[in-house]
């Protein structure tokens, strides 16, 4: 519940498109001499102006009223979910609901800090509200929408009132201002090319914003503003260089810029500060526990783009705060930031603080640490470290790409040859720990993703069929609940039941289609 009386003071959001460079001044003048014609919010004259898109203007609005925000055009709502708020009460709000989960129901609301509309609104629905800005102008469309077509008799499909629209007066912001509006986008990162539009990566997918191709002379414009002189040469003579730069009133970013097709070309990832907790990632209570082990390898696996770097940082987290030890990571790139609590954790970054994985490996059995973190076990040599460092009795925690736990253990056997494989098997099968395989599901109530997880303990008879070579009969076992073990599907199917992911979503996701499905029949898991 909200309890303030009055509502919040938020920024004027013409304020921050300034300050973000999104707009002119000159831009904001016509754009508020429209708006005293028009009567509409200053947001959807600069829309309807093309002084910025609608996904910019979404998230200027997050930020001005410090809510998360919803695209309407985005979204479809059952009947069920917009029966939930009579008519009456969307037009008099301006709130129209589109998602529930056990906890709350997500309402899209022009005024998200209007807390006496929120108290009304719970006391209709009979439940908490989970407020989410959006556009004026989508709203109105929307009731306009529900008064010709009837409301809550069909299901609402957004993408029905988008119109097309000749955008004017574009422009590519400054490269710094792009920077800043990886945080409000909650982007990981940012890809910048000549001869096209600028791309955020949201939710693991590339999103191109709708702006203008960048020329090569703007891209040479935006590498000059972020590299110093030095650099700026280095690079010249290299064709690619890869730095970190800090923007005092946004944060840290990994810099990589090179050169493709004759022109120039830059990624920037953004570097988070606050590390998640393992509750946070919905992770099972056992990483937590697996984490603080003395000696052994625990693996965290799974396709590409899947988030393992965030569950690695928790991990190391977890460790920093209850042990006091010596803790290398060999990353690539660093993407959170550790500071030193219980431990010392020296973070090492692949291509700038060594050379690669497999040397950063080479000599860090030298140097008196206790806990290892690789981010990425991707060859023959780092592999074969990472075990003899398990087997040296330190805490190997690394994550491999592969489709689930087991794979992740082929992965590793059969990088070997056939020589050493014998070898490989026995160190394999006394040093692991766990495996946990981790996928995202986007949410039911839209509101990003969460974890679907795969466990394998290291029991004794997992060791004994690791020994044998008989890994692959583990995936069967995997059908059938048990301490040691438990299966994607499973989590997937527990997720979907308690209503937080899609049956769909849930589907596509797993392993064994047939065994999800029966699992949902049921009605339960075990």
């Amino acid at each position: 519940m909200i309890a303030p009386d009055k509502k919040r003071q938020h920024p004027r959001i013409g304020e921050i498109l300034l300050d973000y460079g999104l707009i002119s001044q000159e831009q904001l003048v016509r754009a508020l001499d429209r708006q005293v014609q028009s009567g509409d919010r200053l947001g959807s004259v600069l829309e309807g102006l093309g002084y910025l898109d609608s996904d910019t203007l979404l998230s200027v609005l997050g930020r001005q009223y410090d809510s998360p925000f919803v695209n309407l055009y985005e979204v479809k709502v059952s009947p069920a979910i917009l029966e939930l708020l009579p008519f009456e009460q969307v037009k008099s709000f301006k709130a129209i609901p589109f998602s529930k989960s056990d906890n709350a129901l997500s309402v899209a609301m022009v005024d998200p800090g209007d807390a006496v509309a929120i108290r009304n609104i719970e006391s209709v629905v009979g439940s908490s509200v989970k407020p989410h800005v959006v556009p004026c102008y989508q709203m109105d469309r929307a009731i306009h929408a529900f008064e010709t077509e009837g409301y809550g008799s069909i299901t609402f499909e957004g993408d029905k009132l988008k119109e097309e629209k000749v955008f004017t007066e574009k422009k590519v912001p400054d490269i710094l201002a792009m920077l800043k509006l990886l945080t409000d986008f909650r982007a990981t990162e940012l890809h910048l090319a000549a001869g096209a539009s600028p791309g955020m990566k949201i939710n693991n997918e590339l999103k191109r914003l709708s702006m203008p191709r960048i020329s090569p002379a703007q891209m040479k414009d935006f590498v000059s503003k972020v590299l110093t002189k030095n650099q700026f040469d280095e690079f010249e003579s290299y064709n690619e260089l890869d730095t970190v730069i800090t923007l005092s009133d946004t944060g840290r970013f990994r810099i990589n810029v090179f050169r493709q097709r004759n022109s120039i070309s830059l990624s920037a990832r953004l570097m988070y500060e606050s590390i998640p907790s393992i509750s946070d990632l919905h992770l099972p209570e056992l990483v937590h526990d697996f984490a603080l082990k003395q000696k052994g390898l625990f693996l965290i696996t799974g396709p590409a783009g899947q988030d393992k770097s965030t569950t690695l940082a928790a991990i190391i987290d977890v460790i920093n705060s209850n042990r006091s030890c010596n803790i290398v990571t060999l990353e690539d790139p660093v993407r959170y930031l550790h500071t030193h609590k219980k431990s010392n954790v020296n973070q090492r970054d692949i291509g700038i603080d060594t050379d690669s994985f497999a040397s950063g490996l080479k000599h860090v059995l030298r140097q008196g640490q206790d806990v290892i973190m690789i981010s990425d076990l991707r060859d023959l040599e780092s592999i074969s470290a990472a075990l003899h460092a398990a087997e040296s009795g330190h805490l190997v925690i690394a994550a491999i790409h592969s489709l689930n736990t087991v794979t992740a253990m082929e992965k590793i056997l059969n990088i070997f040859p056939d020589i050493r494989r014998p070898q490989i098997k026995m160190q394999l099968a006394d040093t692991l720990l766990v495996v946990i395989s981790q996928k995202l599901i986007p949410k039911t109530d839209g509101d990003g993703k969460t974890r679907a997880y795969e466990v394998l303990m290291n029991s004794s008879r997992v060791a004994n069929l690791i020994r044998e070579g008989q890994v692959s009969n583990i995936r069967q076992m995997m059908q059938v609940a048990s301490e040691d073990m438990s299966s994607l599907d499973q989590s997937l199917a527990g997720l979907c039941l308690e209503g937080k992911i899609s049956f769909n979503d849930g589907l596509n996701s797993s392993d064994n289609a047939a065994f999800y499905q029966e699992l949902i029949r049921r009605g339960k898991i075990s």
